[in-house]
């Protein structure tokens, strides 16, 4: 069985956001365990690093924490 591979980077955008809202990973991660998000930091580092897919509850508890647009996530990827 082939595992499911992320073909955009993502995980970039991720990471930039974070750095823009000047926010460690532990806290990112804090705050989405607070919204009922069980996150380890080994998985939210392979999330940035494009090791690993992103749930959707991720992506809108992320999208709440950093106070961005769903399109932010998205921003420069082309297929």
């Amino acid at each position: 069985m082939q595992k499911l591979r992320p073909d955009l980077n993502i995980g970039g955008n991720i990471q930039k956001i974070r750095y823009d809202r000047k926010l460690t990973q532990d806290q990112v991660i804090a705050k989405m365990n607070l919204m009922g998000i069980q996150i380890s930091k080994s998985t939210y580092a392979k999330l940035e690093t494009n090791r690993m897919n992103i749930k959707v509850s991720e992506l809108v508890a992320m999208k709440k924490i950093f106070d961005c647009e769903f399109g932010d996530f998205f921003a420069g990827l082309e297929n």
